[in-house]
């Protein structure tokens, strides 16, 4: 295993190349030197350690034995330690470093990964996730920490030791009134009649989105009863991502019928990611998109923080964010309303480091998202957060119920202001990295060496970025401004007709990417015409550029 920025994330199991008590205490011990080198105050401030619920019986490796393992290995070195005493949602992590002023926090868990993975994530003293140099900072620390210290083992000793404190019950208390900071319309949740199914897909989520409907006076949404408690196994699906769409639904559509609610919250198991469904006039369920929910919260968001903010000049300092292989539908409404959009590297980490910095230089980050359905609406916590986007979207539609309007409807009202914006993304998994990095090479040398392609069947190339060798064409010395790394593949394609397509591969999966958008301004509403020039565009995608018979890449499956 190596730790990235992302941590760590492997099979349970033993081995070096697994998840286990070993690789878990060499991981905190290189961690826990760190930190040393890098606060002198560390032993004053301590770290937060949180899990979720994965278990893998067979190895006796769990998130939970994980946790302790780690706070023993800082507290055998004097480090105050905060370990939760129970499952919590990951985003409880940031908000605690934040909340608390602490060095550093600790989240194990494997977010929607199959049922035999687990992880480590790691966030610095800003609230963000680690950003380089410092995973190669804690690399290098780990590869000189590898003989574990005395008592390593022994978790027990940290249960009488004065450095152990439990936050649970202030974060419980403190998480959800901060929150509240983003509830205005009370008195709708109030009376409202729409009815809510939620599910946590056998993960953390239900306690809290119970809790955080509860502080917003918001009717408790149905919970799916097979899937409320958390269980390692995910009994109930095949993989326990929402992401994956309607499959992982099928149990909350039953409800839903059963019960006569129009509206559908699923958070992934770790609780930091938000799918949301829809039933239709037609009977007929709609899954939004990450992009789509990105627009709805985005206008929602806006639309709030103007309502309570008279002052026409305060909006120069208000900024929303989204990953680059997001829909530009936020930069957009900035550009109509005069806030400031940024688009930063795919990845949480890099909105919650940037969101940091602008709030440090006074300015308020109202919002930010990424396609794979997550959101941070809430600046007390500094990465996405399943769960107060989850009440939040639901006192949006609570408001729009009262206007006669559905998600549904608002989405298309965004769409008609601001331009409509019409997004398709899917992947091909691929085991091989050999086959990924030559399917990757071949589009750096298309036409002979160093040249890119100059059209992709009938659509003309007009603009590349390769963030893997910092090249674009369309800045004047053809450097990309973004931040480069040559570790991960990411090209992004415009065409002559205005789509932008990026293909890269994924950090924690064996997947490569891609993401496609046409936008049009504001006016042009003929969405299926939109709609059959991206399939089109997207079909020639795949065929020239991924080869997926040549390169025998698997296809997503529904």
């Amino acid at each position: 295993m190596e730790f990235g920025t992302a941590g760590l994330r492997a099979a349970m199991g033993a081995g070096i190349s697994h998840m286990n008590d070993l690789t878990i205490i060499q991981t905190t011990q290189g961690f826990c030197r760190y930190l040393e080198k890098n606060f002198s105050d560390l032993k004053k401030r301590g770290v937060v350690i949180g899990f979720d619920a994965r278990a893998h019986p067979s190895s006796g490796g769990s998130s939970k034995r994980f946790a302790r393992l780690a706070a023993n290995t800082f507290i055998s070195q004097g480090v105050p330690v905060y370990l939760f005493s129970d499952i919590i949602p990951t985003p409880f992590v940031p908000y605690t470093v934040t909340h608390l002023k602490l060095c550093a926090g600790i989240m194990v868990t494997a977010s929607h990964n199959p049922k035999q993975d687990n992880g480590y994530k790691v966030y610095w003293e800003n609230g963000a996730q680690i950003i380089s140099p410092h995973d190669k900072g804690i690399s290098q620390a780990i590869e000189e920490n590898q003989e574990p210290w005395p008592q390593a083992w022994d978790d027990k000793l940290i249960d009488s030791s004065q450095l152990l404190h439990d936050p649970y019950a202030m974060v419980n208390k403190e998480y959800f009134k901060d929150i509240q900071k983003q509830c205005f319309y009370r008195n709708i949740n109030k009376e409202t009649s729409l009815k809510f199914v939620h599910t946590s897909v056998h993960g953390v989520g239900h306690k809290f989105v119970q809790l955080a409907f509860k502080a917003f006076d918001l009717s408790p949404p149905f919970a799916v009863p097979e899937q409320k408690d958390p269980d390692p196994d995910f009994p109930t699906v095949k993989y326990p991502n929402p992401e994956e769409g309607k499959g992982v639904l099928t149990l909350s559509f039953a409800l839903a019928e059963k019960d006569g609610a129009r509206i559908i919250l699923a958070n992934d198991p770790d609780a930091d990611r938000l799918a949301v469904a829809e039933k239709q006039e037609s009977g007929e369920w709609k899954v939004f998109s990450g992009n789509e929910l990105g627009a709805l919260l985005g206008w929602w968001i806006f639309t709030c923080w103007k309502n309570n903010n008279r002052d026409a000049r305060a909006v120069k300092d208000v900024y929303m964010l989204s990953s680059t292989v997001s829909s530009k539908i936020l930069r957009a409404i900035a550009l109509k309303e005069g806030f400031h959009f940024e688009e930063t590297l795919t990845g949480f980490k890099w909105m919650g480091n940037r969101a940091k910095q602008l709030m440090d230089q006074g300015k308020a980050v109202l919002f930010a998202f990424e396609e794979a359905i997550g959101y941070m609406c809430c600046p007390a916590v500094l990465d996405k957060d399943g769960v107060s986007a989850a009440v939040i979207t639901a006192e949006m539609a609570s408001f729009l119920a009262t206007r006669n309007l559905s998600l549904s409807q608002q989405l298309k009202a965004v769409y008609d202001e601001y331009g409509f914006h019409i997004t398709k993304a899917s992947y091909f998994i691929c085991h091989d990295p050999k086959v990924i990095q030559q399917l990757f090479d071949n589009l750096r040398n298309f036409d002979g060496k160093n040249t890119y392609p100059k059209s992709c069947g009938r659509f003309k190339v007009s603009g590349i970025r390769d963030l893997t060798t910092g090249y674009d064409s369309s800045q004047p010395d053809q450097k990309a401004i973004l931040p480069t790394s040559k570790s991960s593949q990411m090209i992004t394609f415009t065409f002559a007709n205005g789509g932008v397509a990026t293909m890269r591969t994924s950090g924690t999966e064996p997947k490569i990417k891609y993401y496609s958008e046409l936008c049009a301004p504001p006016g042009n509403s003929d969405v299926e015409q939109l709609k059959k020039e991206l399939d089109e565009l997207v079909n020639a995608l795949e065929k020239h550029f991924f080869q997926p018979e040549k390169n025998k890449l698997q296809r997503k499956t529904e």
